[in-house]
């Protein structure tokens, strides 16, 4: 087993420090936000994911898991260091690379004084070359010493989905790496050698190309699926029906998933992978016209939701989510919340069920509230139950798709305002007191 620290205590960081403790690994997860750090140490989740909690909890008794601030210490006493930081986007759309070039300088500096061979591996996303131009020389400058030979480098990109990160960590659609070195090759085809997917172990560029590839991929099939919605219900066609079926045709190697027409996309990876890569196309002057209006079209999205409520009297939204996905607390760049906004600017008053987002404000999670930066006083604006949430409302947008909801949402469809952005029912279509965003 190796002896592991992870830089970054947040979704990508604590998913994997805690699945790594469960592989049997030591793990020391590392962040600079003393909260964070002290819920590791305590046995608890700084973040919403299911089943993260009890892998935090049992492998911080089993003496697998700890955390600390010092960088220097985590470097130490491990063998290989995995960055998972964020790589959030600049208002140019370039990739953003302050966390990722800090923590280059601060464990350079700290492998320059450890004895032995350290191994650096990057998880965060990052635009092809990165590795190359950015962080092999800030890693060499800071240490004094040769990527390759005098200290490992590899590149490992995570593939895992909010809401069922834990099941894709131990059952990966793809397993992915690179590195410089034999040793810090090695240790990559250990961590993953439980796991029955192929491994694919390519140069460092061709991993964060990868990565990109498979982001930018989902976000297109997702704008694709929603335009052949939209244009579907302007001929009374059911656009989801229409996409079930060409989705049955398994020949073509596609996962089903993002192809359901329905709402824009959000999340910490999508939207700035997009503009990452666009960036990238042009800053090489290589067309890209999709990716370009992927984004656009995503704006639409909500844009169209805006429209939609608006058709309705009524001046109280109830909104039934507000995560950018379902079974997660995460806001980063959430749809919903941007929808939010643009009806609080436009004068309604908001209200949002989403129990996800609520049970970590109620159990004061250090990661409570995290991304949001659309909706202000979110925790007054939570409200707890459902019907509660119906009660409350002049108009009810269905955001997300909560079992719990289904019943309550389904006894007042066409009586009470309704914008429906996922289908509480399958079959349900644009009528009276009701507009499915693409049905």
């Amino acid at each position: 087993m190796a002896r592991i620290s992870v830089f970054g205590i947040g979704y990508t960081g604590t998913v994997s420090a805690a699945c790594l403790a469960e592989q049997g690994h030591e793990v020391i997860a590392v962040d600079i936000d003393p909260a964070k750090v002290e819920a590791i140490n305590t046995g608890e989740s700084p973040i919403v994911e299911e089943g993260l909690a009890a892998l935090v909890s049992e492998n911080r008794k089993a003496g697998r898991l700890s955390a600390t601030t010092n960088i220097g210490s985590a470097v130490t006493e491990s063998d290989i260091s995995i960055v998972c930081v964020g790589t959030p986007s600049e208002p140019s759309g370039a990739i953003g690379l302050s966390q990722v070039f800090a923590l280059c300088t601060s464990i350079g500096n700290a492998i320059a004084n450890k004895p032995g061979f350290h191994s650096v591996v990057m998880r965060s996303t990052l635009v092809p070359g990165t590795m190359e131009t950015v962080c092999v020389p800030e890693l060499e400058r800071a240490s004094g010493l040769v990527a390759g030979k005098t200290f490992g480098v590899g590149y490992f990109p995570e593939f895992l989905r909010e809401g069922s990160a834990i099941k894709d960590y131990f059952e990966p659609c793809l397993v992915v790496y690179g590195a410089l070195d034999e040793v810090t090759q090695s240790m990559l085809a250990g961590l993953n050698v439980a796991f029955s997917a192929e491994h694919h172990a390519v140069d460092m560029k061709t991993a964060e190309m990868i990565k990109y590839t498979s982001n930018s991929w989902r976000a297109a099939k997702i704008t694709f699926a929603n335009e052949i919605g939209n244009i579907a219900k302007s001929v009374g066609v059911d656009g989801q029906k229409v996409m079930k079926i060409l989705c049955s045709d398994d020949k073509i190697s596609m996962s089903p998933y993002f192809l359901r027409p329905g709402f824009a996309f959000g999340g910490s990876c999508l939207p700035k992978d997009v503009r990452a890569l666009r960036f990238l196309a042009n800053e090489n002057q290589v067309g890209a016209p999709l990716l370009d209006g992927i984004m656009a079209a995503n704006e639409n999205q909500v844009a169209r939701a805006e429209a939609l409520v608006k058709k309705f009297e009524g001046r109280t939204v109830g909104m039934v989510g507000i995560s950018f996905k379902p079974a997660t607390d995460d806001l980063r760049e959430s749809p919903l919340a941007a929808l939010a906004q643009r009806l609080t600017a436009a004068g309604y008053t908001i209200k949002i069920y989403d129990p996800f987002v609520k049970s970590a404000f109620d159990d004061k999670m250090a990661g409570a509230g995290r991304g949001n930066d659309r909706v202000e006083d979110l925790e007054e604006k939570l409200v707890a139950d459902i019907n509660a949430l119906i009660a409350l409302s002049d108009i009810i947008v269905v955001g997300h798709h909560y079992e719990e909801a289904v019943g309550p949402l389904s006894a007042i469809i066409g009586q009470k305002p309704m914008v429906d952005l996922t289908r509480v029912k399958p079959g349900n279509v644009s009528g009276e007191a009701y507009e499915g965003i693409c049905w």
